[in-house]
């Protein structure tokens, strides 16, 4: 016996597949900066790192737009906010120190590349002294900043190690992030006329200890 039409519509509509989600509009990604827009941004990030690294993130806007030779309606366009400033500095700053890393393994042994590094990390933290307040609050609130740079930062440090160490200029038991914190200890250090200078030696006491026993290190490699 013929099965009736309403049960055949019925077994057609569960063999039938459901009618795909319709597709949620995607945001459209921000348009990128003109020529010269770009270049005032840029002219306004060096002018706020130098600005900041002088006389601290209290520094004048104005000062700064007026350094960048912009008004200052064109800083707040690029930075609404004093924050968003030196969130964007602080990052331009990470990024130029874990490039260096790149640069300078392809440019040196593994043991001076580590070494020239850790210096230029010397210099990098001397100019956060002025920022040490605000970039502690910000990097406080802003969890994503704190683990963008410093996972940055510690990889960086992290490749010149391993690089080293494989090599055989440094101990095969060097952790990165032992080195990382030593590096962090310097700059904890009273804030001296001489901490400059002072600095540099420490850093060479420290790869003098990080050299300690890498022959044997290698051999037994």
């Amino acid at each position: 016996m013929g099965s009736s039409p309403i049960l055949r519509q019925w077994r057609k509509k569960l063999t039938e597949q459901p009618p795909e989600p319709a597709e949620k509009p995607e945001t459209p990604a921000p348009k990128p900066l003109r020529a010269d827009a770009r270049r005032n941004r840029d002219k306004l990030v060096e002018a706020a790192a130098q600005a900041f690294a002088a006389e601290g993130v209290d520094a004048s806007l104005e000062e700064i737009a007026k350094r960048a030779g912009v008004g200052i309606g064109t800083l707040y366009r690029h930075f609404p906010t004093r924050e968003h400033l030196v969130e964007v500095v602080y990052r331009r700053e990470v990024e130029a120190l874990c490039h260096a890393a790149e640069e300078l393994a392809g440019a040196h042994p593994a043991d001076v590349a580590l070494e020239l590094w850790m210096q230029r990390f010397v210099d990098y933290i001397a100019t956060k002294r002025g920022l040490a307040t605000s970039l502690r609050l910000l990097l406080t609130t802003n969890s994503t900043l704190f683990s963008d740079t410093s996972g940055r930062v510690s990889g960086a440090l992290k490749g010149l190690v391993e690089q080293a160490a494989a090599a055989g200029k440094i101990r095969a038991d060097v952790d990165a992030s032992d080195v990382l914190h030593a590096l962090g200890g310097i700059y904890s250090a009273p804030n001296t006329p001489d901490w400059r200078d002072r600095s540099g030696r420490l850093v060479k006491l420290l790869m003098d200890g990080l050299r300690f026993g890498a022959s044997d290190a290698a051999k037994a490699g």
